[in-house]
Formats: structure tokens, C-alpha cells, sequence
């Protein structure tokens, strides 16, 4: 399932800064905010775009403020409270004066950016994700959004699954509640 090719790309840019960035719990284990928010948010984002350039620190920290943003979203969704992230998505749009432009760089064709020219890295990262979850939240697939039900995590991810039905943000979470489901029943 595909929401169309830049917004599936900044949608997955939106998860991996919110899972780089922002504190909490991943996969049973502390997840504090990291050190170097610029290397965090470097890391993440070229699990997208591998090409992405290396992130200063300073820009990392902007960007961990845009993530914790982003999370709320994510958070409301999880809860059923459509409106809620509705209206954070609105608000991040509005400061990030979040506008379309058709781009052509890196030997790509014209695609659709969502930012204007001579922002900041974070001003420009938070239009682009913000617009890709306007477009998630704004469509039949807004419910695709969630956070991991596992014990001890709370990272965000992107259901893309055909039937929609993902509750983990990863196989290594989804691993470890069946395996503990396995051994409560063994010990029953």
C-alpha cells in the first residue's frame, strides 16, 4: 500500500526521526535521548535516504524538538483521537509555512516537496512530515499510524501492510511477545 512516492518517503522520514530522537522505551530496554542528536537524526534519516547529508548538531537538536511533534501525532492515533492529531499536524503545517513545490535535484524527475526554499533543516523536515501525515490522516488509511503494543516499547511505526493489522514496531518486538506468550502457556 502505497500513499505515493515522496509522502511514503517522508512519512517513513517522520517515524525513523521520532524513533532516533525522542526518549522513551525500544524493544524492553531505556531508550534515552541521545547525546549526539545531530548523528541520532543522521542515522535515521538515511534509513530512508541514504544519501541524506550528515546532520550538524545544532540542526539534530532542532530536529529532536520537530520529533517530539511528530510523536504526539503518532501517540493520538494509537488512542483513537483522530482530532487530536489532526490538529497537531494543522499546527505544525501552519509554523512550518508548509507549502507544495515541484523539485527536480540529484539527477531525480520534478517530484513534490513540501517545504519552501531557505528554511532551516528542521523547518523544512517538519513541513515535509507534516505534510506526509496530513496526507495518511486526511485519507482511508489513517488508522495505519500506531505506536508498538509490546511491553516496554513505545516506538512509532507505519502500517503498511495490505490487511492493516501491524501492532509492532518490529519483528524483534512481535518476536518477543509471542515468546513470552509461548512460555506463559508453557508454564500454565
Amino acid at each position: 500500500m502505497d500513499f505515493n512516492s515522496h509522502a511514503d518517503g517522508v512519512v517513513r522520514a517522520a517515524v525513523a526521526l521520532v524513533n532516533a530522537l525522542t526518549p522513551g522505551e525500544r524493544r524492553g530496554r531505556d531508550h534515552p535521548a541521545p547525546g549526539r542528536p545531530g548523528a541520532a537524526a543522521t542515522e535515521g534519516l538515511r534509513t530512508v535516504y541514504p544519501n541524506h547529508r550528515e546532520v550538524a548538531e545544532p540542526e539534530g537538536a532542532e530536529l529532536a524538538e520537530v520529533a517530539a511533534r511528530l510523536r504526539t501525532v503518532f501517540a493520538a492515533v494509537a488512542a483513537g483521537d483522530i482530532d487530536t492529531a489532526a490538529g497537531q499536524v494543522n499546527a505544525l503545517l501552519d509554523e512550518t509555512h508548509a507549502r507544495p513545490m515541484l523539485q527536480r535535484h540529484d539527477g531525480e524527475p520534478w517530484h513534490l516537496h513540501f517545504h519552501g526554499r531557505g528554511g532551516t533543516l528542521a523547518g523544512e523536515w517538519g513541513a515535509s512530515c507534516a505534510t506526509g501525515l496530513a496526507i495518511v490522516l486526511g485519507g482511508e488509511f489513517s488508522d495505519r499510524l500506531g505506536v508498538c503494543t509490546a511491553p516496554h516499547c513505545d516506538r512509532v511505526y507505519v502500517d503498511v501492510s495490505r490487511n492493516g493489522t501491524r501492532r509492532f514496531c518490529s519483528t524483534a518486538c512481535q518476536n518477543r511477545v509471542k515468546t513470552a506468550a509461548f512460555r506463559a502457556r508453557s508454564r500454565a
